[in-house]
């Protein structure tokens, strides 16, 4: 409808520049448009009126015999039910049993005419399962994210209880990683028997190894490239991103938020309740499975049966090593 409006405004234009100009040509030539176009107008105009300009429709006189009727239609819909086909289907069914030579493009207008809903794709069913250790601090995952200028957010989570250490640091040197190893020793109420992190140069360093290896806590880095195995440090940097830094302007973003981030890391421990959980906090987690927990020198005894070397920064040894 709108363009039909401005179709016939520019005839009208066409028209007026003429009857102003006294000439055919010289109209034509500032509007843009061939001679014969402008005579044919200005003819409709001077014997059929200003009507005349909304111009003739262009649908054909006589329509060709419809090769499709009441009967075809039903059969197109009922294949469709029963063989739940597709247009291109449904053509080749029909020429095979019936010898109907319909077109692709017939029987999608049919199947649109009478609103057939489209067909649902397959789509297979991803069976995700969660991996839970069954007690506190069998594995702790370790990762590094950078929340500002400078200002990068270390944070650990116990795999079984959800419990989680938080520090901001300037860098994520070697130093830094072993110092952050130190505060969630500090933190976790429990032995730590293994880390798990990422392929970060933070973690693939002698200075960090070396205090695993003086804690009896064994290095278990994850698949290259594969960050979904550790999943829950990465999940629940989300859950800092959208619940605690969005509070946070941008500029603000530095290691003087520490003191509200130790709040934070109460927080979520001690207040927060975990979906996973059933509701409970990651500190009522650990009270249920207190009784589980071994004592150090049974962690120690573990480690010594089978200690770790120090672990290179190359993605070829752990697919040697798992072969």
């Amino acid at each position: 409808m709108i363009s039909q409006q401005r179709s016939i405004k520019a005839r009208e234009t066409w028209i007026k520049c003429c009857e102003q100009l006294g000439s055919v040509s010289k109209a034509a030539r500032k509007c843009g448009i061939p001679r014969s176009t402008l005579y044919r107008w200005i003819k409709r105009y001077q014997t059929e009126g200003k009507e005349s300009l909304k111009g003739y429709s262009k649908r054909p006189k006589k329509l060709a015999r419809l090769k499709i009727n009441e009967e075809l239609e039903a059969l197109i819909k009922s294949i469709r039910q029963e063989y739940k086909f597709g247009p291109q289907a449904i053509s080749t069914h029909l020429l095979r049993l019936y010898s109907l030579n319909l077109s692709i493009a017939t029987i999608w207008r049919v199947l649109k005419k009478h609103e057939v809903p489209n067909l649902k794709k397959y789509r297979k069913q991803n069976e995700y399962i969660r991996y839970s250790r069954p007690i506190p601090g069998d594995r702790v995952q370790l990762d590094v994210t950078k929340v500002g200028p400078r200002c990068y957010q270390f944070t650990a989570i116990d795999d079984c209880t959800r419990m989680r250490a938080l520090k901001l640091y300037p860098n994520k040197k070697a130093e830094s990683t072993v110092d952050f190893l130190g505060y969630v020793l500090d933190t976790f109420q429990f032995p730590i028997q293994r880390v798990q992190t990422d392929w970060g140069t933070e973690f693939f360093n002698d200075l960090f190894q070396y205090e695993l290896a003086e804690h009896f806590i064994k290095f278990r880095p994850i698949k290259p490239r594969s960050p979904h195995l550790n999943g829950k440090v990465e999940r629940s940097q989300y859950t800092d991103k959208s619940e605690f830094y969005a509070t946070i302007s941008r500029k603000d973003r530095n290691l003087q938020l520490t003191p509200q981030l130790l709040d934070w890391q109460n927080f979520y421990n001690h207040k927060r309740p975990h979906a996973f959980l059933n509701g409970q906090t990651p500190f009522e987690r650990y009270l249920d499975l207190e009784h589980l927990i071994p004592i150090q020198p049974d962690v120690t005894a573990t480690y010594w049966e089978k200690p770790v070397e120090i672990q290179p920064r190359n993605s070829q040894w752990y697919y040697r090593k798992r072969n």
